[in-house]
């Protein structure tokens, strides 16, 4: 498992890469201001750009630039004021990834004089013309630490790998569905929000896929009427009334031992859950209610994660006093940091969260008695809904492996959503530019207090479920 990541949205790199490369081969310069998660891991993320001008550069050479220091003070006056790690970036245009006699002298002064305004660590990055990034960082003794990993979640999901780094590139990423690609899940940690009818095939993939860790969220217990759609739960585990991520864990422990699966047990609204969220590589929300893909969105964007969101229903009709089901259906959004968020996509609204709690909290309150669930409008204790889970989970963790590791026909960005009809034996897609976009004042923030902006969340401890 890495333990050093430079994150970055899709957005910002396209940004980054259409200035460091003007089409004119020479170098050019940007700086990153960046946040952190809050740790035992340490993930440095993108949270604002500077792009040095390019005419304002005393000098740009095919393997040399040397740009005004005033951009420098600019970096530092933002970055002291929010604690904020500068990175500084430029381009190679003749595709060497490694840093160069020249990017070390530089280092030597620039980096240095970061430390001598405030900080304990700053580095710098190159990238490459076909969008590749190597980083490293130092600390206030100038002692230099490769980054191992750069991570950057836009249509696709690009990683650059210290260890693969070579002078004539990153090279080639893993092909789909071969142990080259186990190999790699094996660096990597899923988080999976939920661990229920869905989210127990969720984390049972990303387990046998090979994910390094796997870190499933759930503060519920194992009860008698959903042992048939959660996967390894058995009947000694609803009368024991055993939490569903420690069958998970148990489960995943008998076939990639202890250690894979790092359980959470505690509801994802909490301090724990959204810390221990923080330290993955890529999200899964498999939840049944809005709150929690509430605060999958605000954990994405917050931390610059991948995520991936799925959702089923079976919708009714009703007919003289008859039922009858008329579809059955599933939904799977990704959504990339800086791209349109699940409220963009009305997956959730201030409206319906106001609806869903008072639903929980005072159903006299509200004049819908029947709860929502996978039959809608029907109560069902035990819905017969493994099938339907299943088919939602393979897409789900399908969309991922088509994201990183590439081979549809059509570009990754025509499939921000599909959606799926049993009835009508169709699938939708939705690009992602069909959604309109707010601004994302979340973006970035790391583990700036209080986490996601919520005052509830603060440094106070949580009282979670042991």
């Amino acid at each position: 498992m890495k333990n050093t990541t430079l994150a970055l949205a899709g957005t910002t790199h396209a940004k980054l890469r259409e200035h460091l490369f003007p089409g004119d081969g020479l170098e050019a310069a940007a700086i990153l201001l960046c946040t952190r998660t809050p740790g035992p891991r340490l993930r440095l993320l993108v949270r604002d750009v500077i792009l040095v001008p390019h005419g304002a550069c005393a000098s740009r050479r095919p393997d040399r630039i040397v740009w005004p220091g005033r951009y420098l003070e600019e970096a530092v006056e933002q970055g002291e004021l929010e604690g904020l790690n500068v990175i500084l970036l430029h381009s190679h245009p003749g595709g060497s990834f490694l840093f160069s006699d020249d990017d070390d002298a530089s280092d030597l002064i620039a980096v240095s004089s970061l430390f001598q305004a405030y900080g304990d660590l700053h580095g710098s990055a190159i990238m490459t013309p076909d969008g590749a990034v190597r980083a490293r960082i130092y600390d206030s003794d100038m002692r230099c630490t490769p980054i191992d990993l750069v991570a950057c979640a836009g249509d696709e999901l690009s990683l650059w790998w210290e260890e693969a780094a070579s002078p004539d590139g990153p090279g080639d990423r893993p092909i789909a569905f071969t142990s080259a690609m186990t190999a790699e899940l094996g660096r990597l940690t899923a988080v999976v929000i939920g661990a229920s009818g869905t989210g127990s095939i969720q984390a049972e993939q990303a387990a046998r896929l090979g994910f390094g860790r796997v870190i499933p969220i759930d503060f519920d217990k194992v009860k008698k009427k959903n042992l048939n759609r959660i996967l390894n739960a058995t009947r000694a585990d609803a009368v024991a009334r055993r939490y569903k991520t420690n069958v998970l864990a148990r489960a995943i422990a008998t076939y990639r031992g202890k250690g894979c699966a790092v359980l959470i047990v505690a509801s994802i609204n909490t301090r724990e859950a959204v810390l221990a969220a923080s330290q993955g590589d890529v999200l899964f929300c498999c939840v049944d209610s809005l709150e929690g893909r509430y605060f999958a969105d605000l954990i994405a964007s917050a931390f610059l994660l991948p995520l991936f969101d799925v959702g089923v229903a079976i919708p009714v009709r009703r007919k003289d006093g008859t039922v009858a089901i008329a579809d059955a259906v599933g939904r799977i959004d990704y959504v990339q940091p800086g791209g349109a968020t699940l409220r963009d996509r009305n997956v959730y609204t201030p409206e319906t969260l106001r609806a869903e709690y008072l639903r929980r909290a005072a159903p006299e309150a509200h004049a819908q008695e029947v709860e929502d669930g996978y039959i809608r409008g029907v109560v069902e204790e035990a819905p017969a809904v493994i099938s339907l889970n299943m088919r939602a989970a393979s897409a789900c963790m399908n969309e991922f492996i088509l994201r990183r590791y590439p081979f549809r026909l059509d570009p990754n960005r025509r499939y921000a959503r599909t959606t799926f009809s049993l009835a009508a034996a169709e699938e939708d897609f939705y690009d992602e530019d069909s959604f309109e976009k707010r601004n994302n004042p979340l973006l970035g923030r790391g583990s700036r207090e209080p986490l996601l902006g919520m005052p509830a969340l603060g440094e106070t401890t949580t009282e979670t479920v042991a």
